[in-house]
């Protein structure tokens, strides 16, 4: 049974459209009978119309049928098939430069095409074309094609266009790249309790972040710079095996994450990661207690601004970090999602030790 007091901040969370509350919770609306998402774009309905439910499979349960506007029985924010037949068009030709006819071919309306991509990626589809095409120009140069030459095979006929482009995408002008440049991937990840970015090189994981993160962009810019990188759309080995891993863990099927990883930071903050990821799955600890296991009893807001550091969102649980009262404290990604993140650990320890 949701309280009360749990009830009224679902429901201004509904009223607010607050995508960090995804996963968290389900609307019944009793006049219309379809249960919704907390981020759905239709009409608010009274709080006395309301029921509120922690999974999907209780308001079906409960006689209730999926809204069609929010579809709350796949992932928030999941790709439509208009973004699904562009991305793919794009890694056909990924050196095209797309005009309206392009669109009117396939039967796409390009501003529908815009807000779609918009909302998934944060860029627009051009934008998104456009990446990927300085993406294949930053190869032709990294395997030692000249300049010029990867400006005609990404279509610019302006040697300034397509400077200007290029090191507005990449933070570097064409002529100063060599092969030794770093080149980061980025990815979309669909979870349960929204989407989440992802960045990895063809070997380890970068960043893992809920997209609605407070500050993510400056994060993405502070890895860039960290790194001496471009970060472009893509995918990678790390990428597809961290989708995979979040997909089983979110389903209460994984305990631990294998994926490689790359840490970066001072030696303080890299004790305090591996001491995060020491933490059992079901249990958590107090910054405090992290503090003394790390030998700096009197480091505990060191540990707690170590912990905000962490760039591996769930990988390296932060989630997992109480106050020693009891309280959640901060989370970037929400402390309702900290939250769900606790209790769905705690059921699969659970289960795991049922199983045992």
């Amino acid at each position: 049974m949701i309280s009360l007091k749990l009830q009224t901040e679902y429901y201004m969370a509904l009223v607010d459209k607050r995508t960090d509350y995804e996963g968290v919770f389900y609307v019944g609306v009793k006049t219309t009978g379809v249960f919704c998402r907390p981020s759905c774009p239709a009409r608010k309905p009274k709080f006395e119309n309301c029921e509120f439910f922690q999974t999907a499979e209780q308001a079906l349960l409960s006689s209730y049928r999926p809204c069609k506007r929010c579809r709350p029985l796949s992932h928030p924010n999941s790709v439509s098939e208009v973004v699904k037949m562009l991305v793919e068009a794009v890694e056909e030709n990924p050196e095209k430069r797309w005009k309206d006819k392009d669109f009117q071919q396939l039967s796409v309306d390009a501003s529908t095409a815009r807000r779609q991509f918009k909302k998934r990626f944060g860029m627009t589809f051009v934008e998104y074309a456009r990446a990927r095409r300085m993406g294949l120009a930053m190869k032709e140069i990294r395997s030692g094609a000249r300049v010029i030459d990867a400006q005609h095979v990404t279509g610019y006929e302006s040697a300034s266009g397509f400077r200007d482009a290029f090191s507005r995408i990449m933070g570097y002008a064409p002529a100063s790249l060599d092969q030794h440049t770093l080149v980061l991937k980025a990815a979309w990840l669909d979870t349960k309790l929204g989407p989440m970015i992802g960045i990895s090189d063809e070997k380890a994981l970068f960043l893992l972040e809920f997209v609605d993160r407070r500050g993510l962009e400056r994060e993405v810019e502070r890895l860039r710079h960290k790194t001496k990188s471009a970060i472009i759309p893509g995918t990678s080995e790390p990428l597809r095996s961290i989708e995979k891993e979040l997909n089983d863990y979110f389903n209460g099927n994984l305990s631990a994450f294998n994926t490689p990883l790359h840490m970066s930071g001072s030696s303080f903050q890299m004790n305090v990661w591996k001491e995060l990821k020491r933490i059992p799955i079901g249990e958590t600890r107090s910054y405090t207690e992290i503090a003394q296991n790390i030998d700096h009893p009197t480091a505990v807001r060191a540990v707690a601004k170590a912990n905000g550091c962490n760039q591996l969102a769930i990988i390296i649980p932060c989630h997992r970090v109480i106050r020693a009262n009891g309280d959640l404290a901060g989370y970037a990604g929400g402390l309702n999602r900290k939250k769900w993140l606790i209790e769905h650990e705690r059921k699969v320890a659970n289960k795991k030790g049922q199983v045992l």
